[in-house]
């Protein structure tokens, strides 16, 4: 097929099995619970068939030569990088917030470069394994999420390896080897089993797939729990606890915004049975295994955040667009304050999006064939848009005004006795017509003040790794002694020259280096 349509993958959840818990009980995913989720989905599978989003949207897969959804592909060039930034920018705007599908396709990314890496060094052979994966994702054009951040246990750091937790199954790990079961295709297999639980798992209930990775570097111990694998979102064993999140449902005030939503999932692994050709990463296979867990975790954050590099910029680009219209609907448009709130957020979105187009402009190729774009320029990127989203909200809730908190009923502007007043009275700018601001005004409700829209901020800012991360990562990779050297040079210290200094670019592999010369010191 390569490039799906939202009826196939609606058919295909409808026949899932039902192992999603809302509220405590068992359902399908048959219920209006994940309309939201489903809505932005279907405009994901909607413009990868539309020829006018065809260059962004799609691109040609590198085993098979065909056309497929960019969201499945491996990028093999800084263009592919690009047009991925883009992809995401575009429809985080036709869905004013997340894509959702960019989990799958950063991990989908991760994996294919670390596999091979893997291999190389210590003669495993998960990429084949691999590879056979990405090409039944591709051919059926399958919704993948990533499940990476452990539940964690103790924060306490006596506890911090993994294997030491007072719990064992804080973190996901193997709990068996060279089991006998049945494979995704009916057929008998060997495999493994795993016991754990992963938490921020965004759209798990209504994904195909779902793909499990490491969720930081493992040491010595730590051996069952460098593990990355994946299978069927109702695969026997995995229990979604959901959480879901969506606008006000509308009667009269429908449009594109109300219709989104999403569902959080807790995801625990019951004691799961891990097809082998479905495992990529086993550190009980062989002890060199283990360094790649992080390397691998760190690939996929990377990838992360460059995708956040096209959404965020997208976010608040809509934040903006929802800040000018309310502004003119609310007549201060021309105001010299409003202008300069308005120009900050632009600032930051453009800012960000800059970052990640210079990202991938300095990308690097790998072993594999993939191309990884330029770690701190994305963390840069994806630093500033956490900093800066709480910000844009209040900005918009200062241009807004009291009223998306304190408005009427949604019935009160329809119903004969009170129609014509409150019609009447939400009047501003003559410009606009009563329905058009209720339009507005309505929308700011949404995105102010109801349930769905608080957790996207939040997610703005934690979402890929919140800001304390990416200055943990920056500050790790980026090499401050040529940049004293030139304000020693300028101090006028004895014998210096000013360096002729450019930053190189570094990726995840550089963190990799590091993690195995400190194992060396440590032996």
């Amino acid at each position: 097929m390569g490039i799906g349509t939202y009826e196939a993958y609606k058919a295909r959840l409808l026949k899932m099995k039902p192992n999603v818990y809302l509220n405590g009980e068992k359902v399908d995913r048959s219920g209006n619970w994940i309309d939201g989720g489903c809505y932005v989905m279907k405009q994901c599978y909607d413009l990868a068939n539309d020829p006018e989003y065809a260059d962004v949207c799609t691109a040609t897969s590198h085993l098979t030569g065909k056309k497929i959804n960019r969201f499945t592909h491996i990028h093999q060039s800084k263009e592919d990088l690009l047009n991925k930034q883009l992809m995401t920018r575009l429809l985080c705007q036709h869905v004013g917030g997340c894509t959702q599908r960019c989990m799958g396709s950063d991990a989908l990314n991760a994996i294919a470069v670390v596999s091979y890496d893997c291999d190389l060094a210590c003669g495993t052979k998960y990429h084949e394994r691999f590879n056979k994966y990405l090409l039944y994702c591709q051919e059926n054009d399958l919704i993948c999420n990533c499940a990476q951040t452990d539940v964690k246990g103790s924060r306490n750091p006596k506890y911090k390896r993994a294997h030491m937790q007072p719990d064992p199954d804080q973190f996901v790990h193997i709990i068996k080897t060279d089991v006998d079961g049945i494979g995704v295709d009916g057929k008998p297999c060997k495999g493994i089993i795993v016991r754990g639980a992963k938490i921020c798992n965004s759209n798990a209930p209504y994904v195909d797939e779902i793909i499990v990775n490491p969720t930081k570097f493992m040491g010595k111990g730590d051996e069952g729990y460098a593990v990355a694998f994946a299978l069927p979102a109702d695969w026997d064993g995995i229990k979604l606890m959901a959480l879901p999140g969506q606008h006000h449902k509308r009667k009269h005030i429908q449009a594109p915004f109300n219709q989104v939503g999403d569902v959080e999932s807790l995801t625990i692994f019951d004691d799961v049975f891990v097809p082998e050709d479905r495992v990529f990463l086993n550190g009980l296979d062989n002890p060199d295994v283990l360094q790649y867990a992080g390397y691998l975790a760190l690939m996929f954050a990377h990838f992360h955040r460059h995708s956040y590099t096209g959404c965020k910029t997208a976010v608040s680009e809509v934040i903006a667009a929802q800040a000018a219209l309310v502004a003119d609907v609310n007549d201060i448009a021309k105001e010299p304050h409003v202008r300069e709130k308005i120009c900050e957020i632009i600032s930051t979105a453009e800012l960000v999006f800059a970052a990640g187009q210079s990202s991938a402009l300095r990308a690097v190729k790998f072993p594999n064939g993939s191309w990884v774009p330029d770690e701190i320029l994305t963390n840069a990127g994806r630093k500033l848009a956490g900093q800066k989203i709480y910000h844009e909200y209040e900005t918009l809730a200062d241009l807004t005004g009291g009223i998306c908190a304190s408005l009427p009923t949604e019935e009160s502007f329809y119903a004969p006795e009170t129609a014509d007043l409150c019609n009447k009275y939400i009047m501003r700018n003559p410009d606009y017509t009563a329905e058009e601001t209720h339009r507005v005004m309505r929308m700011m409700e949404d995105k102010l003040c109801d349930p769905f829209e608080a957790a996207q901020a939040v997610a703005g800012v934690h979402g890929g790794g919140s800001p304390l991360m990416e200055t943990i990562t920056m500050m790790s990779r980026y090499d401050l002694e040529p940049l004293k050297e030139i304000a020693k040079y300028l101090a006028g210290f004895e014998g210096v020259k000013c360096p002729r200094y450019e930053r190189k670019t570094v990726t995840p592999r550089a963190m990799l280096d590091k993690f195995k010369n400190t194992q060396i010191e440590k032996k």
